[in-house]
């Protein structure tokens, strides 16, 4: 039967005190290199390794990052998981994954995100109540709001600049030859969806073009949906700007359907630049999101928070770049 090494096994190979080797693995406790060295040592001899619940208790943290996430079904949204995992790992945190299934987080999210004792949250595609969000403040725990912003500026997010964006893609389609577009939105109570139609219609306004909006809901069905019924009623533009990649993905297969050509016929850009959007059966212009940037931005954003709490809120945008293919 395999005998469970504890840290009064590795004091008594290392020579110390047991209380010498919690205070190795206790973050910010002092200790001499010598008796580091000393420890460390016996504990790679004897395979030791701290129990981190253990410590937890201790501390009131773990070395767990909560990440909130709705829109599982986005390609976006997996590979910025992904993204996040790694660049944890690399400061020695894991990630705690919570999936919500509504827009607002409930109550019971919460209530995992705080009985881990999570050192940090990261919310994606999903908001929260004031109310709510003053748990976490009362208990020092760092949140940061990833691909959205709230119209209250009580919390940090990062962002893609949404807005130039938006403006970007009017320039761009109306340099194209653009006469009439179709602006099919995500979800209406969404920063990143609002401030892409917003700088897009703005772009419009100074050449005196308008647009049509339809609201969808950020998934290939919707997008698919929504330009079959736009087909349906002869209400094709010249241009279809799609608030992310996957509904534009639905778009474009919907007017293969009823063999409508593009770019000949109709153009197409997305948002987001998943790498679905490449794929030789849709080559999609889009609108690249940082991710790399972003990601980076949030995690040191939360690394220094956890070392030294203050609660600094500041709405951080980066810039987006446009990829052109085959769609425009």
């Amino acid at each position: 039967m395999k005998t469970t090494i504890n840290a009064k096994d590795v004091a008594k190979l290392a020579g110390v005190s047991q209380s010498s080797v919690s205070r190795v693995y206790f973050e910010g406790a002092k200790v001499s290199t010598k008796t580091r060295e000393k420890v460390l040592a016996a504990a790679e001899e004897l395979g030791y390794r701290p129990n981190e619940f253990a410590r937890s208790l201790i501390t009131n943290r773990t070395k767990i990052i909560g990440l909130v996430m709705k829109g599982v079904q986005n390609p976006f949204y997996p590979q910025v998981l992904t993204q996040f995992a790694n660049a944890f790992k690399h400061h020695g945190y894991s990630v705690l994954f919570v999936h919500t299934n509504s827009d607002e987080i409930q109550a019971e999210d919460i209530e995992t995100l705080l009985n881990y004792n999570v050192a940090g949250v990261v919310i994606t595609d999903a908001s929260m109540s004031l109310n709510v969000a003053e748990s976490f403040k009362a208990n020092q725990i760092p949140l940061v709001f990833f691909n959205r912003k709230l119209s209250h500026s009580t919390f940090y997010s990062v962002c893609c600049n949404n807005l130039n964006a938006g403006r970007s893609i009017g320039h761009y389609l109306m340099a194209e030859g653009l006469r009439d577009a179709v602006y099919i939105s995500g979800n209406e109570n969404t920063s990143t969806s609002l401030e892409r139609e917003k700088g897009f219609g703005e772009a419009l306004d100074q050449c005196t073009l308008t647009y049509a909006k339809h609201t969808s809901d950020f998934t290939y069905e919707g997008g698919y949906k929504t330009a079959l019924n736009i087909i349906k009623n002869n209400t094709l533009p010249s241009a279809f700007f799609v608030a992310n990649d996957i509904m534009a993905l639905g778009v474009l297969d919907a007017l293969r359907k009823h063999a409508i050509q593009v770019p000949q016929q109709v153009k197409v850009i997305g948002f987001d630049n998943i790498s679905m959007s490449s794929w030789p059966a849709y080559e999609l212009t889009t609108w690249e999101q940082p991710i790399e940037e972003m990601v980076e931005a949030t995690v040191n954003y939360l690394m220094s928070e956890i070392a030294n709490y203050s609660g600094r809120v500041e709405a951080v945008e980066i810039e987006g770049k446009l990829i052109e293919r085959k769609t425009t």
